[in-house]
């Protein structure tokens, strides 16, 4: 992005630690720290859409959670529209909550079975502006349902009545009726068919066109990330491993875990697909509890060296557009 402008999110050195006991919970056994994330740094700017992916377990929704401090941070600074929100009061977090909204994964699960729709996508303007007038509300709430693509005629139904597509729309609708300037979507589309995923993805991408919003977009599917995203962060273990331009990561990934995600992604060419190679990662997924000296990624990295084990590597600038957390990038 270009440097002149500034981020409306800025994230520096972001820790969230939990303490967690093992075997036996004795009273005076001492509590381990199970680091989820450790040490993320970025900036988001407005329009933008920051992809973030890696396996389960790398951190991502813990990141996601922690920049609405659904989820205290242990550590580290948060900054959203140049006010520093470490440490923010809860009518301070509220005030910003305005401007960030979420859509979470399980389209049913998100949404309360004892609501309507109208209720549900009501429930943020009712919270933050609970002086504005029933006809108003009912007003917004029937244009920005027609606006996800669902009919006016459905708004006293109840979520059990839609199908699993229907219902990450009304999640869409509930986030999108404040206007946000980010929106934090949690693997959106995981739990949803191909073809209803595409409809999803295409619609977030129109109505950011449309209302100039960012996005975090969290996702497991590289094909997808790669559809909608502008820049995107590879994590593993509660660490940054790359971060990079769209174009850039995908033709040239600079990171050995980044190399190995992508060779994965199935090729929609038969002959292309039978003769590439997937570079397998050998072993499990370190605790994040005990995680391996130096970088994280050395257990399973083909290409780790000795001094793998003794230095933690910084994500550092590659390139103009990339930026790699590895000693031998």
């Amino acid at each position: 992005m270009s440097e002149t402008r500034q981020p409306i999110l800025s994230i520096r050195d972001l820790k969230v630690h939990f303490s967690v006991r093992q075997g036996v919970k004795w009273p005076w056994q001492a509590s381990k720290q199970l680091k989820a994330v450790d040490g993320v740094s970025l900036d988001l700017y407005a329009g933008e859409t920051l992809g973030v992916v890696g396996e389960s377990g790398c951190g991502k929704s813990t990141l996601a959670r922690a920049v609405l401090n659904l989820i205290p941070a242990t550590s580290g600074s948060i900054v959203w529209m140049g006010k520093e929100m470490s440490g923010a009061s809860s009518s301070e977090w509220l005030d910003a909550r305005k401007d960030i909204q979420m859509i979470f994964q399980d389209p049913l699960a998100s949404l309360n079975p004892r609501m309507t729709v109208a209720q549900i996508i009501a429930e943020p303007l009712k919270t933050h502006y609970p002086d504005i007038a029933e006809a108003e509300v009912m007003a917004q709430v029937k244009a920005i349902m027609v606006r996800v693509g669902l009919r006016e005629q459905q708004i006293n139904r109840y979520p059990h009545e839609f199908s699993g597509g229907q219902c990450q729309r009304i999640g869409i609708a509930r986030a999108l009726i404040m206007k946000p300037k980010l929106i934090v979507c949690d693997e959106p589309v995981s739990a949803l068919d191909v073809s209803i995923q595409a409809q999803i993805v295409n619609l977030l991408k129109e109505l950011q066109r449309e209302m100039g919003m960012a996005l975090i977009f969290i996702a497991h599917d590289l094909a997808v990330v790669k559809h909608i995203s502008d820049r995107i962060l590879v994590m593993y273990l509660g660490h940054e491993m790359e971060l990079a331009k769209k174009a850039a990561l995908y033709a040239n990934p600079s990171h050995p875990y980044t190399q190995a995600l992508l060779s994965a992604i199935p090729i929609p060419d038969p002959e292309r697909e039978k003769t590439k190679v997937i570079q397998i990662l050998q072993g499990d997924l370190p605790s994040p509890i005990n995680p391996p000296s130096g970088c994280v990624f050395r257990t399973r990295c083909p290409k780790a060296e000795s001094q793998c084990a003794d230095k933690v590597p910084k994500l550092r600038e590659l390139s103009p557009v990339t930026q790699a957390a590895c000693l031998l990038a």
